[in-house]
């Protein structure tokens, strides 16, 4: 989840509008992504349990 805006990346989806695939996990995305709602880097996520 991003701690900025609340934006929650799920591994099932992906966000294919940015390059990263359905089934990408977490780890497997690239360092420089970044949210795709408020822009923030991807060390400004942490995990949550849904």
């Amino acid at each position: 989840m991003c701690l900025i805006c609340g934006w929650i990346y799920d591994e099932a989806e992906g966000v294919p509008d940015q390059g990263i695939a359905p089934g990408t996990l977490w780890a497997d995305v690239p360092m420089n992504w970044t949210c795709p709602e408020c822009g923030a880097r991807k060390e400004d996520f942490e995990m949550v349990q849904i």
